[in-house]
């Protein structure tokens, strides 16, 4: 939320408007006085990392009663605001805004960590109790792994069973209970058995996640407790019960909701700018990647029906009014956790699919491998795992098929448990390769990798490849074209942020202090710009935007004006190629030779940090997600009567929605030379003003998300283009006699 509330703020300034700080939410509406203040650019500094909100939240029972309502409206007007950006869930974004008064522009931006307003795919918060959970999950397996224990984990989420069904397939669960899925009567019979099948198949650990609105079909409620009595008394079961409670909120957000946060704030100014007197009010949301803008009163009513339909047991409409998201993650979830039982164990799958990686490891990789395996075997089809890269085709014992219990826990190890390699078919003898996989009669081969797999698939197809091949985009650099994210670059994200962070708090109590940092990335500019708007960079270097001497000066001398006034630290992030000239040693002397007397400067290689440790939650998700979608697809073309021909698809995201692309269509959107998408092409580009707007650069435009813009197009404008003007000496000046409240300990940031 803090990052929402520091884009508002910032986004705001920078656009020309005022911006006031109302804090403890509409209590502090209410009460005005100085809980409603005028808000200054580096009142937000520092606040990005930070967890809760430093402005504040309240439930407050006056403003549903129409006197309270009179308060606020009166003191929203003594300071003459019009336009109210307003964070919070469900019970923040109710119809009785609409009493404020006449002319009041409303936007909403769902925080909420349970993730259940309707109408978007992603709620800031979210992600980050997801980190939480899974964490907790990942520590709890060590010592279950030693003492042969269950596990039973009771996690937040009210009515709303998302973050229990997404820690189930991120972590592997063996059972999950949500309130929109009750499970069947005699659930439990059958979940004894699948336990006792995971033990028979040497599994040490056994977990099951409840969501604490867990149900059964009756509407009776199913504790933690009572799962832990079924496990003891049928199944004797060493079995324990984890409330993860509080836990969840809790903790530094995670890159993805920082970037979320971000986004959805600037996003939110904008509509609030863009809004006339017969403007509805409006909820920022996000669909696959994109950003929109849905009726507020409309996607309330939603999540409202959502908890009706559960109380009068109408189950399936409950899952509906979830949204596509929520539905095929537990479409996936009862897919993958549970092997159909009409095929039995010793089944020859009608056809023989390759998985191999090609390409650097990342973190993802083997959540992808476990759902292509998973879903071959429940489709009656033989998942061949090639080890080592496409070069263990060439390798004795390095072609294997794997069996159900061959990929269980895969999803929580970092890298690949399978090895990869760099190398394409071309390296070993492309004909070679393709006689190998003759040679082990594969049907289909499914690629997963960054560029290289890419390339790799080409050369097979130029090699008269006669099977379906499916390249499953998985880097760290998200340089693949023809998909807006590949997997591994949120766990990248994450290394990122943490070690900006802790860089950060190095710098506590010494003089002023400037951090050039460098990334990997390749050519690709999308870890360095994210990870900048997440840890709240100063500057960002890009090969996708060259640089020159005079923009390079520029920012020392912005810096140089920053650390005279409240800032003591500077971040700079650079992409390890984002110029052969202007590299990480002339940045560290230019900055150390024009900050000298204002600030001194350290550099620092994150290096391979960047690609270890074991997996986000989102890397789990979106890899098993790809995963599924790619196995399906394959075997798709496989049953087809007419002979499968040798062509190469891409599964990726792409705004809304996920799909294929064939490998052909992809050439006109490459740059072959620098290895990744061409510029104008790369969704995120937009996203280097936003992080040069957040980081106080004047001059700039930012373009809208909202690629349908609906409330411009019904008056026939086009999508919104703000012109900006410098903000005042007051905005700058002013700031920096700020009430100290507003951010608890700390007036520092890198900013």
């Amino acid at each position: 939320m803090n990052a929402a509330v520091r884009a508002v703020v910032r986004m705001g300034i920078h656009c020309g408007s005022d911006v006031y700080v109302i804090q403890e939410g509409y209590q502090g509406l209410i009460e005005g006085g100085d809980k409603i203040h005028r808000t200054k650019w580096f009142d937000v500094s520092g606040i990005i990392e930070l967890g809760g909100t430093v402005i504040g939240s309240a439930r407050c029972m006056g403003f549903k009663e129409r006197e309270g309502r009179r308060t606020a409206c009166l003191n929203l007007i003594k300071r003459s605001i019009t336009h109210l950006c307003v964070i919070g869930g469900d019970g923040s974004l109710t119809v009785e805004q609409k009493a404020l008064y006449k002319k009041l522009h409303i936007v909403g931006i769902v925080g909420s960590i349970d993730n259940d307003f309707c109408g978007t795919d992603m709620t800031i918060g979210a992600d980050s109790a997801l980190h939480r959970i899974v964490d907790c999950v990942d520590s709890i397996a060590t010592t279950a792994h030693s003492h042969q224990r269950t596990f039973v984990l009771e996690v937040m989420g009210r009515n709303c069973g998302y973050l229990a069904l997404c820690a189930a397939l991120s972590c592997c669960a063996d059972w999950v209970l949500i309130p929109e899925s009750p499970p069947e009567e005699g659930w439990e019979d059958q979940m004894c058995e699948r336990l006792n099948r995971a033990r028979e198949y040497g599994s040490r650990l056994n977990t099951i996640i409840v969501a604490e609105g867990a149900i059964d079909r009756n509407g009776n409620p199913i504790s933690a407790d009572y799962v832990k009595k079924i496990c003891t008394e049928r199944l004797n079961q060493d079995t324990r019960v984890t409330v993860l409670g509080h836990i969840q909120r809790g903790g530094r957000p995670s890159a993805f909701d920082r970037i979320l946060g971000t986004r959805m704030g600037c996003e939110a100014v904008l509509a609030l700018l863009d809004s006339t007197d017969e403007t509805e009010a409006a909820v920022i949301a996000l669909k696959g990647n994109q950003m929109v803008r849905i009726p507020m009163m409309e996607a309330v009513a939603e999540t409202q029906e959502v908890g009706k339909a559960i109380a009068a047991k109408n189950f399936d409409r409950a899952i509906e009014l979830r949204g596509r998201t929520f539905r095929r993650n537990l479409n996936m979830w009862k897919e993958l956790g549970t092997r159909d039982p009409n095929i039995p164990l010793d089944t020859v799958g009608k056809k023989r699919i390759g998985i191999v990686n090609i390409g650097a490891p990342a973190g993802g990789m083997n959540a992808a491998i476990r759902a292509v395996v998973r879903t071959c075997i429940n489709r009656n089809q033989t998942p061949v795992v090639i080890k080592d890269g496409i070069g263990g085709l060439l390798t004795p014992n390095n072609v294997h098929e794997y069996k159900w219990w061959d990929v269980r826990n895969f999803t929580a190890h970092g890298g690949t448990s399978v090895g990869t390699s760099r190398k394409v078919p071309s390296n070993f003898g492309t004909e070679k390769i393709i006689d190998a996989i003759k040679g082990y009669k594969l049907d289909g081969l499914l690629i997963i990798g960054g560029y290289e797999a890419c390339t790799a698939a080409r050369e097979l197809l130029g090699g008269k490849i006669c099977i379906p091949l499916v390249v499953v985009p998985a880097t760290i650099s998200n340089n693949v074209p023809g998909t807006e994210f590949s997997i591994g670059p949120d766990t990248s994200l994450n290394a990122i942020i943490d070690a900006l962070d802790k860089v950060k708090t190095s710098a506590a109590g010494t003089r002023r202090r400037v951090f050039i940092v460098e990334t990997m990335g390749g050519f690709c500019g999308y870890l360095a710009t994210i990870a900048g708007i997440a840890a709240g960079a100063d500057s960002v270097y890009i090969n996708e935007i060259p640089q020159d001497i005079s923009e390079i000066s520029q920012n020392v001398r912005s810096l140089i004006e920053k650390m005279k006034g409240p800032i003591k630290r500077g971040i700079v992030i650079r992409n390890e190629h984002s110029s052969k000239h202007y590299n990480t040693e002339f940045l560290h002397n230019l900055y150390a030779a024009e900050g000298k007397g204002v600030f001194d400067v350290r550099t620092i290689t994150l290096g391979h940090i960047q690609q270890g440790g074991a997996p986000s939650p989102f890397d789990r998700s979106y890899g098993t997600k790809c995963g599924h979608v790619a196995a399906t697809k394959i075997i798709e073309i496989l049953e087809k009567p007419d002979k499968p021909e040798g062509k190469a698809y891409l599964v990726g995201m792409n705004r809304r929605h996920m799909g294929f692309t064939e490998l052909s269509d992809l050439k006109s959107i490459s740059d072959s030379p620098k290895r990744r998408q061409k510029s104008e092409e790369q969704w995120w580009i937009n996203l280097v003003s936003m992080q040069r707007i957040m980081a106080h650069y004047h001059n700039l435009e930012y373009h809208t998300e909202v690629s349908d813009a609906p409330r411009r197009s019904e008056m026939g404008k086009p999508p919104m283009t703000i012109p900006i003007r410098p903000p005042s000496a007051l905005d700058i000046i002013g700031s920096y006699n700020f009430d100290p409240r507003l951010l608890g300990d700390s007036d520092e940031d890198s900013d």
